[in-house]
């Protein structure tokens, strides 16, 4: 099978490797394409950071310091519906005292949510 058939089956559902056929449900796939695999708050845009662990000895070694992030399901009662995004502790409490509407509405004007 050449490349350009493996591309339309793939768009169609169908995977196929060497003799396993495989059906993909095109709606999961779907939402898995739009899932974000980034540590990115998508209130806040709080992301990853680096920076040096030191030692008693003061040597310094690269390190990453990482969002508090959690995936959350809202309920946005304006559209009547649930949403799940990955939002920090600070992106928490932004929801809790602005509401999810209006911080969604911030979010989307400084761009750290896309959908």
């Amino acid at each position: 099978m050449n490349r350009i058939n493996f591309q339309e089956n793939f768009k169609k559902g169908v995977v196929f490797s060497e003799n396993i056929h495989v059906f993909c449900n095109p709606f999961f796939k779907q939402e898995l394409n739009n899932r974000k695999m980034s540590r990115i708050c998508e209130i806040t845009g709080k992301k990853l950071m680096s920076g040096n662990h030191v030692s008693h000895s003061n040597s310094k070694t690269k390190r990453k310091f990482y969002p508090n992030l959690h995936t959350k399901k809202f309920f946005i009662p304006e559209e009547n519906r649930y949403i799940t995004l990955k939002v920090s502790a600070k992106g928490m409490r932004i929801i809790s005292k602005k509401g999810i509407a209006i911080a969604i509405k911030d979010a989307k004007a400084a761009g750290f949510y896309t959908n």
